[in-house]
């Protein structure tokens, strides 16, 4: 079994990412501000232009190191990727499935079916617990998040599936904002909005849906499979499908779970937030520092794997969910077992 080791993140602009004998050293200018062994690491996430040395480049492709590269506010740059894991006839069947309509859609009806129901999952724990300040619209989209679970199942295009699944979507976002119990007039949700966010609590899923799809990328590429080629999302250049289909069973409960964990802990105010030109609303540097360091620690608590029914730490979960993938593809596995949190 894999272990969970730390992953690096580099948001201090103007930093630049070198090797000295086994240590990964940060430098800012001619100061040196950290150094890590690069051992301890499974990953490096890295936000900044200024850049990674060669060297480090090379050490961490050889390593099985993940190092990711993003604009300061989050665009993806760049993956180092080194020797492939597994083998050839893997990948290839991976392809054989992305090529094929009905090969893909039974594959992706999976992904959004438990994608539904984990939004509704994490709707309805929050009802359970919260009830007495909740709207009755709360309980009518939990009943009606079901019927379109279901409805995935039975689906025979990706289309219909992305019927289902923008139905659902309307569904669980309509009432997001009720599971936000603090500090409604910074964190009031009105709806999903991106590129560029325009309200605090977007800008937060926005960026913990980078880390996730980010860990979620390498999993996929640590068990040999490709992260670019998917089934639900289709080709694009430079966009990471596969890993994009991975998570999407992911987000309600283990990225927005999170947010909602930030504000309603707050853990995050007001003031971490920084208003563009243009309107984008950004994270502070020092709150995202926060927020990444409480995202480690939410990798570390432990849960219950539904499917493998053993205990696992969070952070594992994007690679077991990989690793029950690739063994699908392979054909050892009759039916890809979607992660169902409970």
């Amino acid at each position: 079994m894999k272990h969970l080791n730390n992953t690096l993140y580099i948001l201090t602009e103007g930093t630049y990412l070198t090797l000295d004998n086994t240590n990964v050293v940060a430098k800012l200018g001619n100061e040196v501000i950290g150094r890590v062994p690069l051992h301890n690491l499974e990953q490096i996430v890295y936000f900044g232009f200024s850049g990674v040395s060669p060297a480090l480049m090379g050490a961490c492709a050889e390593s099985g190191i993940g190092l990711s590269i993003y604009s300061p506010f989050g665009k993806f740059q760049a993956r180092v990727i080194g020797k492939m894991q597994g083998n050839v006839l893997l990948r290839r069947q991976q392809y054989r499935i992305a090529d094929s309509e009905a090969d893909s859609c039974r594959y992706a009806k999976n992904f959004i079916a438990a994608k539904i129901y984990n939004a509704r999952s994490l709707l309805g724990h929050m009802w359970r617990d919260h009830n007495l300040v909740m709207s009755p619209e709360v309980s009518v989209s939990i009943d009606e998040l079901m019927p379109l679970c279901r409805r995935c199942r039975t689906a025979l295009t990706v289309d219909e599936l992305r019927g289902y699944e923008g139905a659902a979507a309307s569904l669980y976002f309509s009432v997001f904002d009720e599971m936000i119990l603090r500090d409604k007039g910074t964190f009031s949700f009105q709806n999903r909005n991106r590129r560029p966010p325009l309200d605090p609590v977007n800008a937060m899923l926005s960026f913990i849906y980078t880390l996730l799809a980010n860990d979620c990328a390498a999993a996929l590429e640590g068990v040999g499979l490709d992260s670019y080629v998917g089934f639900l999302h289709r080709d694009r250049p430079g966009r990471c499908s596969m890993a994009l289909d991975l998570m999407e069973e992911l987000r309600a409960v283990y990225a927005d779970r999170f947010v909602l964990t930030l504000i309603n802990n707050r853990i995050v105010k007001k003031e971490s937030f920084m208003v563009q030109e243009d309107g984008a609303i950004l994270l502070k540097n020092e709150p995202r520092k926060e927020i990444l360091r409480q995202w480690q620690q939410r990798k570390k608590d432990i849960i219950n794997h539904p499917f493998l029914s053993e205990k696992l730490y969070w952070g594992m979960v994007p690679h077991v969910q990989a690793q029950l993938l690739a063994r699908t593809i392979r054909g050892d596995l009759e039916e890809y077992p979607a992660f169902l949190w409970k």
